[in-house]
């Protein structure tokens, strides 16, 4: 199955919500008017696109229709995909590899969003483009944390640094980048503890691991990747947010794009927040991961 399919499978949910609004009231050779404007709006509110993205982005629409830049309903899909995708220079969606390494990624998000799965997908991902990596366990409050990711380790083929359960997060970390920088890694993933976003005190733990790795290695982290559930909706802007006020968040891995995600989200996180969407979680192995490309994602999503 190609890269087109999976994410077309993966916005089922979103598509047949835009199908039956967009191919409703979107029909070849009408002209665009104020109620294909109305009936648009209601559509992209019912995909999850969120009250402000979808003011705007009708905004767009709308004003593209005033100039004359669009004048036909079949011409609105492609115009907004356009504009869509031009939220994410592909230079926003790689990951800033550090010269010289080691490279820190860290990696953080809530309970149950996929976070150490993610944390797999990613070690996978960047061992099959040839890359050393080492593996942190920052996760020390639920010792199945710990173990979930020494079994990833295990069957990735990547080495792993962990403390016992309760140990300080923050001395995890150091430990990570001490072995990172001996044994020459290009890459330390750092799985930090699922936190809710409203759990203050452990969000201050997120970002005391952010400054000790900071202290570590110069320049360090040089990415840090927050985990969202593709399938909560407009919970994820808030999240982002949430987690954005503790540390400085460089890009979104959008996990569980598993037929019931909610696509239209990703848009208002780039656009509120300015944060790109740089890995989509697409299954449940390791293997199931895809960089995040806005061009196939748009297509499947607006695909009859």
């Amino acid at each position: 199955m190609g890269l087109f399919d999976r994410f077309k499978k993966g916005l089922e949910r979103t598509r047949e919500k835009l199908s039956s609004g967009f191919r409703s009231v979107l029909r070849i050779g009408q002209k665009i008017d104020q109620e294909t404007i109305d009936r648009l709006e209601a559509a992209m509110l019912s995909a999850d696109f969120g009250p402000t993205v979808t003011e705007n982005l009708i905004g767009l629409v709308r004003t593209g229709w005033k100039k004359g830049e669009i004048a036909e309903q079949q011409e609105i899909i492609e115009y907004l995909e356009q504009h869509i995708i031009a939220m994410w220079p592909q230079a926003d969606r790689e990951i800033k590899f550090a010269d010289p390494g080691p490279t820190v990624v860290l990696v953080t998000g809530i309970n149950g969003s996929g976070k150490t799965t993610s944390v797999a997908k990613l070690a996978h991902h960047l061992t099959g483009q040839g890359k050393r990596v080492i593996l942190g366990a920052c996760d020390t409050f639920r010792a199945a944390a710990v173990e979930q990711l020494s079994i990833w380790s295990q069957r990735l083929d990547v080495q792993i640094v962990k403390h016992d359960q309760g140990a300080d997060p923050g001395a995890v970390a150091y430990d990570a980048c001490e072995a990172a920088v001996a044994r020459k890694a290009d890459v330390l993933l750092l799985d930090t503890a699922g936190r809710l976003h409203t759990q203050d005190h452990l969000m201050r733990e997120l970002g005391k691991i952010n400054k000790v790795v900071e202290r570590k290695i110069p320049g360090a982290p040089h990415e840090v990747l927050l985990v969202l559930d593709a399938t909560i909706g407009q919970n994820a802007v808030s999240q982002a947010r949430q987690f954005a006020e503790h540390v400085p968040i460089t890009g979104i891995f959008l996990a569980k794009l598993d037929g019931s995600a909610k696509g239209g989200v990703i848009v208002g996180i780039r656009e509120q927040l300015g944060v790109p969407v740089k890995f989509v979680g697409l299954g449940e192995t390791p293997s199931d991961v895809e960089p995040f490309d806005p061009a196939i994602f748009m297509d499947a999503m607006f695909a009859a």
